[in-house]
């Protein structure tokens, strides 16, 4: 294992990554400072799989102070305290909080990263800008539309940058693929966008109530959301497959290739959204989320279509969770891990752009458990443009009210599902038209003694 020490960059050891080095220079103008920084005083809210990693990827590339964590699961957060003394540079153990109010009292942190579950978000993010905090937030960041609202709002009355996790806009081989393919104009006019996930993500079973371990604050853990009976530890994948707590596959997974999307084509709120599906053949769990759900957001002269299963097998084997921009003059396939342009004219040449490791300038990423080794560089480039939006208190590339949008756009796809009809989101209004009956569904009910927070 690296020593602490090899953790923190100096500028040269940051542009011998190729990634890296992409940052930097986008990031120049921003006069980003890596070396002679002061290090940040860091908080994480839920220290659980992605949490940690978010964690890890910033102490990769910033100097950085990680002087608190937050979690309900003490055996989850005691194993967050003793990676975090080995790999940042002081060697200390954070300050450990079972109650993130308690964390952001001490109203010392210039960062916060949210790891926590969807229906957290927003409570979490809106305390950690009002203890003065910037704030990086997983995706998708609300549970309901309203919250988003709300998340928006505080962050613009508190004037505090709020990064999203939506890390494909940071993705080097992306990048490029939409600078030499988009932006050169390669595939014309462009007219329609197919968007997919066919991974098995959606677990399914039946495990028996059971009573809650002691290391576990299950009260806690659930807060805003309705109070499941027990029946296992929720962590990892088994709350995504509940509507009580997220979205289903669609806020999980749409909302990163929907928020590339538009990112690449340069798109704002979808001006209808219609979606069909259900549970049609994993009937035998526990499960409440959709196994099969198609949705089709509609913009001016183009449309943005969804589809994804949990079971069976990819239209595409080589792109089971991706984007295909469909234009005039040819296709841009997309995914995490590659993307290629395919001319219409068989004498045009096509292109191929590659996901971007970086093992050897990182080789503790290869031992990290259960880290996502492709998403890696782009998550240090994203921390790296957060980092860079703090200094100049500008937006970062993936801010909040973006965040929003697609997450909200994702959401009113299963809403639209829900209802049976189309749907169409005012922005302005913060209102579905027409459609008093939807509208009552953009705000989710909170648990008592939760009080939800209101767009100011």
């Amino acid at each position: 294992m690296s020593t602490p020490q090899s953790f923190h960059l100096n500028r040269r050891q940051v542009l011998q990554s190729a990634s890296a080095s992409l940052a930097l220079s986008s990031l120049g103008a921003y006069g980003l400072d890596l070396v002679n920084q002061k290090p940040r005083r860091v908080g994480l809210i839920g220290a659980g799989w992605y949490g940690k990693s978010d964690l890890c990827r910033l102490i990769q590339v910033a100097p950085v102070e990680v002087v608190s964590l937050c979690d309900v699961d003490k055996h989850m957060l005691d194993g967050a305290a003793d990676l975090v003394s080995q790999r940042q540079k002081s060697g200390k153990k954070p300050r450990l909080y079972s109650d993130y109010r308690e964390l952001l009292k001490e109203k010392d942190l210039d960062i916060v990263l949210i790891g926590s579950p969807d229906h957290w978000h927003a409570l979490h993010m809106i305390a950690a800008v009002e203890s003065g905090a910037d704030v990086y937030v997983q995706k998708p960041i609300s549970r309901d539309i309203a919250e988003g609202e709300a998340m928006v709002a505080a962050a613009r009355k508190h004037e505090r940058v709020v990064q999203v996790g939506t890390q494909r806009k940071s993705t080097p081989h992306l990048i490029e693929a939409k600078k030499q393919v988009i932006q050169a104009g390669l595939l014309g006019q462009i007219g329609h966008v197919d968007l997919c996930c066919y991974f098995h993500m959606r677990a399914n079973a039946n495990p028996p109530v059971e009573p809650v371990p002691d290391f576990l604050d299950y009260e806690m853990w659930t807060g805003p959301a309705p109070l499941r009976p027990y029946d296992g530890l929720p962590h990892r994948r088994w709350w995504r497959t509940f509507t009580e707590y997220g979205n289903g596959i669609v806020g999980d997974m749409c909302v990163h290739m929907l928020d590339t999307t538009r990112w690449m084509l340069g798109l704002d709120w979808p001006k209808r959204v219609s979606s069909a599906g259900g549970i049609f053949v994993q009937k035998d769990g526990k499960s409440n989320i959709s196994d099969t759900q198609t949705a089709l957001f509609e913009y001016d002269d183009l449309t943005v279509s969804w589809e994804h299963r949990t079971w069976g097998e990819p239209s595409d084997p080589d792109y089971p969770w991706a984007l295909f921009i469909h234009g005039e003059k040819g296709v841009l396939k997309a995914s995490t891990l590659h993307a290629e342009f395919i001319p219409s004219d068989k004498k045009a040449k096509p292109l191929r752009f590659e996901c971007v490791y970086e093992r050897e300038q990182f080789p503790e990423d290869v031992t990290e458990k259960d880290i996502e080794l492709n998403a890696a560089p782009a998550t240090r480039l994203h921390m790296l443009n957060f980092l860079a939006a703090i200094d100049k208190r500008c937006p970062p590339v993936a801010d909040i009210e973006q965040g929003h949008i697609s997450t909200a756009s994702c959401i009113l796809a299963n809403l639209a599902m829900k209802t049976g009809r189309p749907l169409a989101y005012d922005p302005k209004a913060r209102q579905i038209t027409g459609d008093e009956a939807a509208n009552k569904l953009l705000r989710s009910e909170y648990r008592r003694p939760w009080t939800r927070p209101e767009a100011v």
